[in-house]
């Protein structure tokens, strides 16, 4: 059931920066701390570390601590920090307690490990990380973990469960989740989890789901924080513009790599002065052009938003 503090202060656009790496292969705190600092005095509502665009994955629990640990250092209580939980439920809940010990404000629980489970196996995961930390849980859906109603429902009694991220993209499911949660007098935060959100935030905000994490910000938060007061104050000039100068190319680059998701949002924040270094196996880095098309990309968003006074 959504209680405060956390479900009243996301509000806005979300960032999930990347975990900065050193040449050697190490984490480079110092740098993922600068990558965090200026996305918050950017104006990111919300940190979320060590989340997907920030290689969770690839993470190991004693990096994944110092990550999350330095970016509530940095946002000093300017804006939540939730980090991200994972893997079968003993790991999650290892994970969801050294986020605590952290001082995180709350958790994205993301897909269990390769096994495909019923929708009892999720309920009971979720619930039993939920159990397990005082921190808010908000639950990812998407591959191997795609939700009923009625589990959503079941999820939306929970205590410590605020919220569904979804990263599927299937408007009609979500709209018979928000419907069963809705019916049943229950409240859950909803966010617009896909790669690139932007590109789908209209349709999402007519069934309700207004949040949504931007990877674009990593990389151009001016971009992205256009798009966002666009999208909230109605101004389709601006929204259809940056779509079709923008986003929809960008989506289109993107599904030309496996794993560009992350290593061509990357790729961007190399290009933009701050290095922090590549991508750890198994991705890759993307093709030198593509990220040269990326940051073409990029240009031709913000000469559109000069041309519109955006």
């Amino acid at each position: 059931m959504t209680t405060a503090p956390l479900a009243g202060r996301l509000d806005g656009l979300l960032f999930f920066p990347v975990t900065a790496f050193a040449p050697d292969g190490s984490v480079d705190l110092d740098t993922f701390r600068a990558h965090v600092r200026a996305g918050v005095d950017a104006g990111a509502a919300a940190v979320f570390a060590c989340c997907g665009t920030g290689e969770f994955h690839a993470l190991t629990p004693e990096e994944f601590r110092d990550c999350v640990a330095a970016a509530v250092e940095e946002t000093a209580g300017r804006v939540p920090v939730v980090a991200g939980a994972g893997y079968g439920t003993a790991l999650a809940v290892r994970y969801a307690r050294l986020a605590e010990e952290a001082g995180a404000d709350g958790l994205l629980a993301m897909p269990p490990y390769l096994v495909v489970a019923d929708q009892a196996g999720l309920l009971r995961h979720y619930t039993e990380l939920a159990a397990a930390t005082s921190l808010d849980v908000i639950v990812y859906q998407r591959d191997n973990a795609i939700l009923t109603p009625a589990t959503a429902v079941a999820l939306a009694r929970t205590d410590g469960i605020i919220g569904l991220k979804d990263g599927l993209g299937d408007l009609d499911l979500m709209q018979r989740i928000v419907s069963a949660v809705r019916a049943e007098g229950l409240d859950l935060l909803y966010f617009n989890g896909l790669p690139t959100a932007e590109l789908t935030g209209p349709a999402y905000r007519g069934i309700g789901v207004t949040l949504y994490s931007s990877a674009v910000f990593c990389f151009a938060p001016d971009i992205a924080l256009a798009f966002h007061r666009a999208l909230t104050t109605g101004d389709d000039t601006t929204v259809n513009r940056l779509v079709d100068d923008f986003y929809r190319p960008l989506v289109e680059l993107r599904a030309q790599g496996r794993g560009y998701a992350v290593s061509l949002v990357k790729a961007a924040v190399r290009r933009g002065g701050l290095d922090v270094g590549h991508v750890r196996p198994p991705l890759s880095e993307p093709a030198p052009g593509h990220v040269d098309a990326l940051m073409l990309l990029v240009e031709q968003g913000r000469a559109a938003l000069k041309e519109l006074g955006a």
